[in-house]
């Protein structure tokens, strides 16, 4: 019989007849966020990020009460007081060795683990003259049983650093901009809350993330915090599919019922007059509005154009949509004439810079898209336009306008198909969807119908 066997002294009688679970996953490495083996391949800035943040072992053992893989206390070992990759990597191995030597003969961090760690002093000692690793093995095998406690959660920090590392990995930057603002501000009341950075991540529990919610609800809108909800729930799941969490409890928070809110649509003599004033005052925010007005792009999307974006000859363009990477788009006559020569532009600069047409333009796409919205409020004011109104409203007169248009020589089908083509929308559902909300399909007069 193999010594394994002695060791699993708890294993049920019936395991002879029902087939064993595997108790523990393979241990793995937390380098700080980054493929170590594309190492050379990233910049001097993410490499020293990478090597500023705790590296560790982490592994999965199953929970005796629960019968699931539960997520134990990281193991560092000492490695993060090296400040080099290779030192780091060369410990990281060692203690992942040494860890599945100790999983392997029989370790429990459920259980009392004193005997196992005389056995395998007694056994690593009688190897230790073959190699100089087997030194270290013996040396780290010992100290990982020690470092072990009762409770083997991560600590909220820990938690948080994780999720996040992992969400900007799989995130826009813009949209991961928004995500970790929303957390940070979870971050924030929860310590006002009397938590810690070295609590443990189940310290947090339904009940705070319902209180914060409400919190939220309170102070803003149900909109923001249903996005609050969504976004957390995000971050939860990240953490249940690393074995951080058991459950991802946000899922089960209900979602509130909040009203759309939406630009108004503009009246034909007020978007007449904007336009004549803005090509009379503002050039470059009129060029701008004109490719949200006839291009039927989101003002964001415009902010992404590139000269290079502008195919004049065939009449393209390319830009990174909301519903796909790259969306490619014709560019009507209307708008071309509109152009001034972009031929002495790089391919790589801007269409709208800070200033003018043409140029580079270093920021996040959400403060070009405020810079823009800040610059319109001024023809806002001239107008006495309110909030309802703003950039936005443009796509949809201009999408209310040629849907009008259309259907008075066509069916609604075969509208709303050549319409789907222009205004870019992923699916006719989605079309027929945003034609309602902007109240762009209505009825003919029915007066007739009540004499």
């Amino acid at each position: 019989m193999s010594s394994i066997f002695l060791l699993l002294q708890n294993v049920h009688n019936s395991v002879h007849v029902l087939p064993m679970k595997i108790n523990y996953s393979e241990p793995k490495f937390y380098t700080g966020g980054v493929d170590v083996n594309q190492w050379s391949k990233l910049s001097k800035k993410e490499q020293k990020e990478a090597l500023e943040k705790e590296w560790y072992v982490y592994y999965t053992f199953r929970n005796p009460k629960t019968g699931k893989l539960t997520r134990q206390t990281n193991i560092k070992g000492g490695v993060n007081k090296h400040k080099d990759r290779r030192t780091r990597l060369h410990l990281l191995n060692v203690m992942k060795e040494s860890l599945l030597v100790v999983l392997r003969e029989g370790f429990n961090p459920y259980e009392d683990n004193r005997s196992l760690t005389e056995y395998l002093l007694d056994k690593l000692d009688n190897k230790q003259k073959a190699k100089t690793k087997k030194k270290e093995v013996r040396q780290a095998s010992v100290e990982i049983v020690e470092q072990v406690v009762e409770d083997n959660s991560m600590t909220i920090k820990e938690a948080f650093e994780l999720a996040l590392d992992l969400k900007m990995s799989m995130m826009s930057p813009s949209s991961f901009m928004k995500f970790k603002s929303r957390i940070n501000n979870f971050t924030k009341w929860i310590k006002s809350e009397g938590l810690k950075d070295a609590d443990k991540i189940t310290s947090i529990t339904k009940k705070h993330v319902i209180q914060y919610l409400n919190n939220v609800l309170q102070r803003t809108s149900p909109r923001n915090r249903n996005n609050s909800r969504t976004d957390l729930a995000s971050f939860y799941q990240v953490l249940e599919d690393n074995d951080v969490i058991r459950e991802n409890f946000v899922k089960k928070i209900n979602v509130l019922k909040a009203l759309p809110s939406r630009n108004k649509t503009y009246k034909p003599k007020e978007q007449e007059e904007i336009f004549k004033y803005l090509r009379e005052h503002d050039p470059t925010l009129f060029l701008y509005v004109q490719f949200i007005s006839y291009n039927y792009l989101r003002p964001i999307e415009v902010c992404r154009l590139k000269i290079g974006d502008l195919d004049l000859q065939d009449k393209k363009l390319y830009v990174k949509a909301k519903n796909k990477p790259v969306k490619i788009k014709i560019i009507p006559d209307i708008l071309i004439k509109e152009l001034p020569d972009l031929s002495k532009f790089s391919k790589e600069d801007y269409l709208f810079a800070e200033t003018n047409i043409g140029g580079q333009w270093e920021t996040e796409e959400n403060n070009k898209r405020d810079f823009y919205t800040k610059r319109f409020k001024k023809v806002k004011d001239h107008f006495g336009l309110g909030v309802d109104y703003g950039l936005y409203s443009f796509r949809h007169t201009f999408i209310t306008k040629l849907y009008k248009e259309m259907a008075k020589n066509a069916t609604a089908f075969e509208v709303k198909s050549k319409l789907q083509l222009i205004t870019g929308h992923a699916t006719m559902k989605a079309l027929e969807q945003y034609l309602r909300d902007v109240d762009a399909e209505l009825p003919e007069d029915y007066s007739a119908l009540l004499k």
